[in-house]
């Protein structure tokens, strides 16, 4: 395990290619412990005998007419609640994410953030060991490569 720390922004673009999603522009929440993304359109179906979920994402902040679906296995339901107190039930999904130049693997729950800045928020579970955060800063590591692929 690296023990050096990553140091970022309070916010910070990064990929999730696994579910098609290049880049995306990310708060970096320390007071959320789950990390979440926008969803709309929210879809469970069965897949080979276990739970996928099927969703649209506007994936640039102010632009709800840009859509991308997605499709993702479900890890789990959790309620959750939200920055008001709000409590709802939300699909939880495990996808690799990208910072830089590294990868792992990060939880993240579906719930529609239309109304919210950032259509994702990376929580405290997902930065744990990985992630020094810097909030004086924006965008230390850079945009990720539109063309960017899993590999």
């Amino acid at each position: 395990m690296n023990n050096t720390l990553m140091t970022v922004g309070w916010r910070e673009w990064c990929a999730l290619p696994e579910i098609g999603l290049p880049r995306i522009k990310a708060k970096v929440d320390t007071g959320a412990r789950t990390s979440c993304l926008h969803a709309f359109s929210v879809e469970p179906y069965e897949k080979d005998g276990q739970q996928w979920v099927r969703f649209g994402i506007h994936p640039h902040q102010g632009d709800t007419e840009t859509e991308v679906f997605c499709d993702a296995r479900v890890f789990d339901q959790r309620m959750v609640s939200d920055s008001g107190g709000h409590t709802e039930e939300r699909y939880v999904i495990s996808t690799n994410v990208i910072l830089a130049d590294q990868q792992w693997p990060i939880e993240l729950t579906l719930t529609n953030r239309d109304t919210m800045k950032f259509r994702m928020l990376l929580g405290r579970t997902a930065m744990e060991h990985k992630i020094m955060v810097n909030p004086s800063e924006s965008y230390l590591l850079g945009k990720p490569d539109k063309t960017l692929t899993q590999g």
